[in-house]
């Protein structure tokens, strides 16, 4: 029921609704939002980037804006929980992420972020949230809930495991084992031999504690804004921060990446010989998209595995 004198309008179902549809009605009511939707009660406009789900730019009567991600009929189950978890958990440790507004079966509703250009100070900015999340620490690798990145299964069974044992069990084999058909056998031979040995190549950065990660942490799944970057998408769990920093560099690099981690070693310095484990700690998110694209990413898997091999001496 609304206040008196509120004035309401009938739609389907009998249901009253506000003449003026606002944020505050929207998180009173978010039960509603697929009736307002059918009714045409609030203006949609289709948002590109979405891989696995549909997303919209929703306007308020109001003049605010939400964001939403809706999962097609055969999206994996646990899709958008995944990341509504993610969220949440990011976003109670500082990390510049939008806000849950609504989470309903098939739909999750989050804060609109204007869209901005990159710039340096907003690069800077980025690199101390980065630092400030990642000295977040947590008591063992993975997470609380089921993990989800892209369409696949991501392993967040907490571990206490050594990172480099649980980052080759959970974060490499899966994928390795989902991208056999479109790899060369000889770069197969050369992961399995990563796996192995994997404490040579973590080096002295594989002794680190577990810290909070974004997951999925490549260009595309940062939103620039008028004057810092937020984190999308996430495919968060806890593993080792230098993950996160080594996605950023994938498929053309963040903008202004130098400045992003000038300013991240100036608060959270990273261990001796980071440069080195770039491309093993990229090695999981590209075989994630050999896992899901398929040959397409296999020469930038085989780049990756050569130069690790190469570097590990």
């Amino acid at each position: 029921m609304l206040p008196i004198g509120t004035r309401a309008r009938r739609l389907g179902g009998g249901i009253h609704y506000p003449m003026s549809i606002d944020l505050s009605f929207l998180r009173a009511h978010p039960q509603q939002l697929a009736t307002l939707l059918r009714h045409q009660r609030i203006r949609q406009t289709p948002v590109g980037g979405g891989f696995t789900c549909l997303t919209q730019r929703l306007t308020l009567d109001d003049g605010s804006s939400v964001f939403t991600k809706q999962a097609p009929p055969d999206a994996p189950p646990g899709l958008l929980a995944a990341e509504e978890h993610g969220l949440g958990w990011l976003r109670a440790a500082g990390a510049p992420v939008p806000e849950v507004i609504a989470h309903l079966p098939d739909l999750l509703v989050l804060e609109w972020i204007p869209p901005g250009e990159p710039g340096p100070a907003a690069a800077e900015r980025l690199g101390r949230d980065l630092a400030a999340l990642h000295a977040d620490r947590v008591d063992a690798f993975g997470a609380a809930w089921p993990g989800r990145i892209g369409t696949l299964d991501l392993d967040n069974t907490p571990s206490q495991e050594p990172w480099p044992q649980w980052f080759a069990r959970c974060r490499i084999e899966p994928y390795l084992r989902r991208s056999a058909a479109v790899l060369d056998p000889a770069d197969i031979t050369s992961i399995h031999q990563i796996m192995d040995q994997i404490d040579r190549y973590a080096g002295a950065g594989g002794s680190e504690p577990p810290a909070r990660l974004h997951g999925d942490l490549w260009p595309g799944n940062l939103v620039w804004s008028t004057d810092h970057a937020w984190l999308v998408d996430p495919a968060a769990h806890a593993g080792h921060r230098e993950s996160d920093l080594a996605q950023l560099d994938l498929f053309g690099g963040a903008p202004f990446g130098d400045r992003i981690r000038a300013a991240y070693q100036e608060i959270h310095p990273l261990a001796e010989g980071w440069q080195q484990r770039v491309p093993l700690h990229q090695l999981h998110l590209l075989l994630v998209h050999t896992a899901i694209f398929g040959a397409s990413f296999a020469s930038a898997v085989r780049t990756a595995v050569r130069t690790i091999v190469r570097t590990a001496g």
